[in-house]
Order: C-alpha cells, then structure tokens, then sequence
C-alpha cells in the first residue's frame, strides 16, 4: 500500500513537472539509437549517404509508467546535384502524459568534397513546432483552478537549426544547434495562456557526435561512437557506445548515457539497404522500479541511384 501510494505520488509530480518544463523551455527528445536519427539532431547530415535514406524510429520509454514518453520520428533525405547537396525531412511526434507535441523540420546540406575520402557539408533547417497541454485532463485540488480546467490553446511556433558535419567511409564528426527558437506559454495574472517566442542564446542545446569504425576482420567490424549535449545552467550530458557488426548481418552493442541509464543494442542487417534494430534501457534511477525499462525500434532503407547497387552496409 505505502509502494502505491508512493507511485501515485510520484506520477503526479512528474506529470506537473514536465508539463511545466515543456511550457516554459524548449527540450529534445530523447533517443538511445541516435545513430538512426542523426537527421533529427544535425541538419548536415541530409545527403551523407549518397543515396535517399528513410528512417522510422518509435521509443516507449519507462513502460508501464502512466504519463511516460512515447515518441516517434521520421526522416528522409538523399543528394542533389552530384552529392554536392543534401535535402532532407523529418518529422516528430511525442507525447508526455498531457502533452502532445509534433515537429515538422526541412533541412538542406552543401557538401564539399575535401579529398577523396572525406566531404565535408554545411546544413541548415527550418520548420514548426505545434504542442497543446490538455490540463483539464488533471484532477485539481482547488475546483476552481482555472489553470487546470481549461485546456492549454494549440501552439504554433517557427525553428530553426545549424549543423557542421565531417565523413569518410570510416569516421565521422558533427557539431549542432538544430533548434535555436524557444517557445512556450505562461500563465498571465488573469489566469490566461499566453505564448512565448524567443531567441535566447543561453537556452540553445549544442550537440557534439563522433564514430569511428574499426575492422577487425573480415567478419568483424567494431564501431565505437560517442555524443555530447551542451545547455547553459545545466550539467553536461554524454553518450558513449560500441556496436559490433558481424559478418556484416548482425549488429550488437551497449550503450550508456551520463547518470540515467544503459541500453542493449541488437540489430539484422537484412540486406545493404535494409536494417532493424531495436534497444532496450535499462534505468540508474529510482523510476526503473515502477517501470520496465525503456524500448526502442528502429528501421532504415538506403535506395540506390542510377542502378548504382549497394553492395556493403553504410555504417554512418
């Protein structure tokens, strides 16, 4: 009894809490196979695979967990004239307990050869964010807390975001701001939503991801990479993980995020173009005794241009 009573408290305050989060600052999602998803963090990276690419990737985190994240993502993107530019898409919807918030970005990448193995590109990205809180979903305390009775209007608000990103077959390196807006709402004096736009350098997330590929034979390829997420006032955070490709079909690894958890990679290369992959994490705080831990999906298809085959597996 004491267990649920503290669970039932717990939801609540984290209920509040990131519903208040989410009003006043802008945040990122979060993803343990960010690898899939480098679209969503660097707009650089449109174009880097020399072919079209699709990515799919949906996160359950803290299973079981009333009011958890459930987040979705889609990207598309391929070269132009030559590989000399990138254009790509993506899409994003999460939801977190009252919040329901979707993301539409468009990204462009100038690419520029600077020796036979490596490009190097420059990438923009621009789009809108739409979110709504449905506060009168809460149970109040006070039955006339107009805060809580009425619903939070939808919001649109502009984004935008910069990249750098640096690849060969075997390495790359990126560095990000891929959203430099901050929206939210407040509460005014009267009780009423008002929404908030800003361009606040202090509150902009900077990324910072690098991987290298190790051959170890011709059965073996060990393909280290880490990322490292910069805020203003906040501590730094950091991801650090090893895959393993064997005989170039299956995919297996660990991974570790900066005081929050770690994660199992397992994934089948079907074919070159084709992959699926899913993770598992597994929490170092104290939500992982009321959930099952966080699940994650991912799947990615490269086409190939002018019946140019793929014929190995791209490992960025």
């Amino acid at each position: 009894m004491i267990k649920i009573k503290f669970m039932n408290r717990a939801i609540t305050v984290m209920l509040f809490m990131l519903v208040g989060f989410a009003g006043k600052a802008q945040y990122d999602a979060m993803f343990t196979q960010y690898m899939f998803n480098e679209m969503f963090i660097n707009p650089a990276y449109a174009g880097s695979k020399e072919a079209m690419a699709v990515n799919l990737l949906h996160r359950q985190q803290w299973l079981n967990f009333p009011g958890r994240p459930v987040t979705t993502t889609f990207s598309l993107h391929g070269p132009l004239m030559n590989n000399k530019m990138g254009l790509g898409i993506s899409v994003l919807n999460e939801r977190i307990g009252k919040l329901n918030r979707n993301l539409l970005y468009a990204s462009y990448a100038y690419r520029v050869k600077t020796d036979k193995k490596g490009t190097l590109a420059l990438g923009l990205n621009a789009g809108i964010h739409n979110q709504v809180n449905r506060l009168s979903e809460l149970k109040a305390t006070d039955d006339g807390d107009i805060q809580i009775s009425q619903n939070t209007p939808t919001s649109m608000a502009p984004n935008f975001g910069f990249g750098v990103y640096y690849n060969t077959n075997k390495f790359y390196a990126g560095v990000s701001i891929p959203r430099m807006i901050d929206d939210g709402y407040m509460f005014d004096n009267s009780g009423a939503f008002k929404q908030q736009i800003s361009f606040n350098i202090s509150k902009f997330h900077y990324y910072i991801t690098t991987g290298y590929v190790f051959e170890i034979n011709e059965d073996l390829r060990i393909k280290p990479q880490a990322m490292i997420k910069v805020v203003a006032n906040a501590p730094v955070q950091y991801e650090v993980n090893a895959n393993c490709l064997i005989k170039n079909m299956i995919w297996a690894g660990l991974s570790y995020r900066s005081g929050s958890n770690v994660a199992a990679i397992l994934g089948c290369q079907v074919n070159p173009q084709f992959i699926v992959s899913y993770s598992y994490d597994y929490g170092l705080n104290a939500i992982q005794k009321y959930s099952q831990g966080s699940h994650e999906i991912a799947l990615g298809y490269l086409f190939s241009y002018k019946q140019k085959a793929v014929i190995t597996p791209r490992y960025f």
